[in-house]
Formats: C-alpha cells, sequence, structure tokens
C-alpha cells in the first residue's frame, strides 16, 4: 500500500539512491500532520453512517437521477468514504488508489451507474465539513483534500 513513507523509499531505491533530506522532510511532514488526520479519521469513522446519509438525500432529492440506482450508489459512497478513512490512517491515497479509483470506476460503468451523481455526493460532502463544529480546521483540510483528490478522479 502507498503511504508517504513507502513512495520516499521506492522512490530513492529506484533511483538508486538513499533518500534525500528533501525525501526525509516530505516524511517529517506526513508525522506532523498524522494528529490532523487522525482526527479526521475518527470523526469520520464516527459518523460515517449520517455522512453517506446526508450526501445521497442531496444528491437524490433533487429527483435527478434515477432512484432505482439509489441504494448502489450509497453502499459505494459508504466505501470510498471508508477507503478515505484508511488515507487519513496512512498518510497516502494508496488505499484509494489501489481499491476504489481503478476498480470502482468500472464497477460504476458496468452497473450504468451515473459517475455524476458520486461527484456530486462528495462534493456535497466536502462543502458540508463546518470547522470547528465537526473538526478542526487541519483535520478539514486534511480531509477535504482527499475527497478533492477523489472527484477529481472520478471526473
Amino acid at each position: 500500500m502507498k503511504s508517504v513513507i513507502t513512495t520516499v523509499i521506492a522512490s530513492a531505491d529506484a533511483a538508486g539512491r538513499f533518500p534525500s533530506m528533501s525525501d526525509i522532510e516530505a516524511v517529517k511532514g506526513s508525522f506532523n500532520r498524522s494528529t490532523a488526520r487522525m482526527e479526521a479519521a475518527e470523526k469520520l469513522a464516527a459518523g460515517i453512517d449520517k455522512v453517506t446519509a446526508d450526501a445521497i438525500d442531496a444528491v437524490y432529492g433533487k429527483g435527478s437521477y434515477d432512484q432505482a440506482n439509489k441504494d448502489k450508489c450509497a453502499r459505494d459512497i459508504h466505501h470510498y468514504l471508508r477507503l478515505i478513512n484508511y488515507c487519513l490512517v496512512t498518510g497516502g491515497t494508496g488505499p484509494l488508489d489501489e481499491w476504489g479509483i481503478a476498480g470502482m470506476r468500472e464497477v460504476i460503468r458496468a452497473q450504468v451507474l451515473p459517475t455524476a451523481a458520486y461527484i456530486e455526493a462528495f462534493t456535497h460532502i466536502r462543502d458540508r465539513v463546518c470547522v470547528p463544529r465537526d473538526m478542526s480546521p487541519q483535520a478539514a483540510a486534511e480531509f477535504k483534500s482527499l475527497l478533492d483528490y477523489l472527484i477529481n478522479a472520478l471526473s
């Protein structure tokens, strides 16, 4: 699984060198942000069902999408949020890259689910995060950056 540490080591190894000072600074930065990531992971884990339901209601409540796909979309959004939670814990995008983005895009297409609904749902989640009600500014930034990463990957 990709994390900042494994990425730095793999990059240095591929170049046939030891990690540089800038590589070590990148790892140090990841460690410095770990408290905020853990806070975001804890808050997301505690409210994942509510966050999923709120996003589904916001997207499917408008009547823009076929209601028959609502349960599948809810299942997938919950799955993606769990992967984002794993990313927050690991400090990298590995879980999303390996288990979410590559495979799920094909599942969404194969089941003829509207990708736009997913993008709308994750945008809604991102825009609804409230500081300090939901989490600290640093934790929100970590969470929102992963949501942006996912939104861009699905676009």
